[in-house]
C-alpha cells in the first residue's frame, strides 16, 4: 500500500523539504555506467520530494495549477531560441546515429511545434479540473450517505521515447490532475526534454506550486530506469510510453502498477460499400500523414468486393509508400512487394504499409483479432449495419467509422493532450488524459450510526 501523503499548506513546501535528511537529485547527468546503489538513491530522493510534492497539489486549487501551466506556456514562448538550439544538438546526434526519417521527424522541433506544446499547455489548463468531483453518491436505508469522489494517483512515473513533447504533455497532465510527476525522457531527447522541462518547473514554481512537481530524471543511464521501476511506496504508477522494447522491460521489471501504452498495429478496413473517394482520402492520410506517430495505419484491409481495390493501392504506391501484400493484393499491382508473416505483425512507423485482402467485414474482423495491438482500428464503410457489426466486435482501445486513425490523439479528443493511450483493459483506455490520472475514494457521511 502507497504511503500515506500528508497534505502539506502551499507555501510550508520549501520548510519541510529543507527538513528532509536525503540527497538532492544531481543537477547535471551523472557518470555513466552508475551503480545499482547510487541509481536508487537518486530515485529514492526524487520519489520521497515528489511525494511531498504531491501532497501540495492533492489541495491545489483549480486556479493555481491552471496558472503554473499559463505562466509555463509563456516561457516556453518566450525560450524558443534556446529550446531550438538544445533540439538542433539532439538532430544532429541523431543524424551522426543514422536515425531513422520517421524517428528524426519524431523528435524535431520547430517553431510550430513548440507552439502546438505551448498551446496544449494553455488546452489543459482550460480543461475541467477532475480532483474532487463527485462520481456518484447514494443514501443507505439506515441514513449513512456515500459518495466516491475524485482523487489523484499520487506520483506518476513516466518513461516515453523519442518525442520532446511528450516531457510538456505528461507533465501537465499529470499536474491538472493533481500529481506529482518523474519523468525520464530517452537519451535521443535529452537536450530538447531538458528545455522544454525547465520551462515547466519555472511556470510551476512562479505560481507557487514545488518545483519537485514535475522532475526530470537527470541521467540517460539504464539503472535509473531499473531504480523507477522498483521505487515501491515512493511511485504509485508507471507509464511507459515507447517501443515493444521498453514497454517489455517495463512490464518484466516493475515492482509498481503499470498503465501500458503499447505499440500502434493499426487497421484501416475499406469495405465493398465504400465511397472511393472518401477511402483514398482517408487511408492515405491514415498511413501517410506522419508515418512516426501511434495512431499511424500499419496494414490496410481491404474487402473482396471492393470495386476501386487498384486506384487504391496505386494513390498510396504514387504517393511514395512501400507495400507489402498478400498474393491477392500483390495482383492488384506489380510494385507490390510480398509480405512475410512478420508483416502483419510490424509497427513500421516509416511509409511502409502492409495489405491484405480480406472476405468481407467478418475476414476483417478475423486479422484483427489475430494481428492487432488492441490500439486503433477504423472502417470505411457506407453500409451502417455493417460499420456498427465492426464498431461493436473489434476489441481496441480506439475503433473508428470513416475517419483516419492518425485522430486517436488526446487533443483531437478534446482532452488537452494525453500521457499516452492505454491498450489494456484496467484503470484506463484510450488515451489517458485527467481523468485517467485519478482514483477515487468513497466518503461516508452520518449521523451516529453503529453496526449491529
Amino acid at each position: 500500500m502507497p504511503a500515506r501523503v500528508e497534505a502539506v499548506p502551499i507555501d510550508d513546501h520549501s520548510a519541510r523539504l529543507a527538513r528532509m535528511d536525503m540527497p538532492l537529485p544531481p543537477a547535471t547527468p551523472a557518470a555513466s555506467p552508475m551503480s545499482e546503489a547510487d541509481a536508487t538513491a537518486l530515485i529514492d530522493a526524487m520519489g520521497a520530494r515528489a511525494k511531498i510534492a504531491a501532497g501540495v497539489l492533492a489541495s491545489a486549487s483549480t486556479a493555481r495549477k491552471a496558472d503554473a501551466l499559463l505562466r509555463a506556456a509563456a516561457l516556453l514562448r518566450e525560450r524558443l531560441p534556446a529550446i531550438l538550439a538544445a533540439n538542433q544538438e539532439d538532430m544532429a546526434r541523431a543524424d551522426a546515429a543514422g536515425m531513422a526519417p520517421a524517428m528524426r521527424d519524431r523528435l524535431r522541433l520547430d517553431a510550430a511545434r513548440v507552439e502546438g506544446i505551448a498551446s496544449a499547455l494553455e488546452a489543459v489548463a482550460k480543461l475541467d479540473d477532475p480532483v474532487g468531483r463527485v462520481i456518484d453518491a447514494n443514501e443507505r436505508p439506515n441514513g449513512l450517505r456515500l459518495s466516491r469522489v475524485r482523487v489523484p494517483l499520487g506520483v506518476v512515473g513516466i518513461i516515453f521515447e523519442s518525442r520532446p513533447n511528450v516531457t510538456a504533455d505528461a507533465g501537465a497532465l499529470a499536474l491538472m490532475a493533481g500529481n506529482a510527476a518523474i519523468l525520464r525522457g530517452g537519451s535521443e531527447a535529452r537536450a530538447s526534454n531538458a528545455a522544454i522541462h525547465a520551462a515547466l518547473a519555472d511556470g510551476i514554481e512562479a505560481a507557487g506550486l514545488p518545483r519537485d512537481a514535475v522532475q526530470m530524471i537527470p541521467t540517460p543511464d539504464r539503472a535509473a530506469v531499473g531504480a523507477l521501476l522498483r521505487a515501491q511506496g515512493l511511485v504509485d504508477i508507471i507509464v511507459p510510453r515507447g517501443g515493444k522494447g521498453l514497454v517489455a522491460r517495463v512490464q518484466e521489471e516493475a515492482r509498481v502498477p503499470v498503465l501500458a501504452h503499447l505499440d500502434g498495429i493499426n487497421h484501416s478496413f475499406v469495405h465493398a460499400s465504400a465511397d472511393p473517394a472518401m477511402a483514398e482520402a482517408i487511408v492515405v492520410n491514415a498511413k501517410l500523414r506522419r508515418t512516426g506517430v501511434c495512431g499511424a495505419t500499419e496494414t490496410l484491409l481491404i474487402d473482396r468486393g471492393y470495386a476501386a481495390a487498384t486506384p487504391l493501392v496505386k494513390a498510396l504506391l504514387g504517393a511514395g509508400c512501400v507495400l507489402r501484400g498478400d498474393p491477392q493484393a500483390q495482383a492488384l499491382d506489380p510494385r507490390i512487394e510480398a509480405a512475410d508473416d512478420s508483416d502483419w505483425d510490424t509497427e513500421y512507423l516509416d511509409a511502409i504499409c502492409s495489405v491484405a485482402i480480406v472476405d468481407g467485414v467478418d475476414g476483417a474482423i478475423a486479422h484483427i483479432a489475430a494481428h492487432a495491438s488492441h490500439h486503433t482500428d477504423a472502417i470505411v464503410a457506407e453500409d451502417a449495419a455493417t460499420a456498427e457489426r465492426f464498431l461493436a466486435a473489434v476489441d481496441s482501445a480506439i475503433v473508428m467509422w470513416n475517419a483516419s486513425t492518425q485522430f486517436a490523439d488526446g487533443g483531437e479528443f478534446g482532452l488537452g493532450a494525453e500521457i499516452g493511450i492505454s491498450t489494456g483493459r484496467l484503470h484506463a483506455r484510450g488515451p489517458v488524459a485527467l481523468e485517467g490520472l485519478t482514483t477515487y475514494k468513497w466518503v461516508v457521511r452520518g449521523n451516529g450510526q453503529t453496526r449491529p
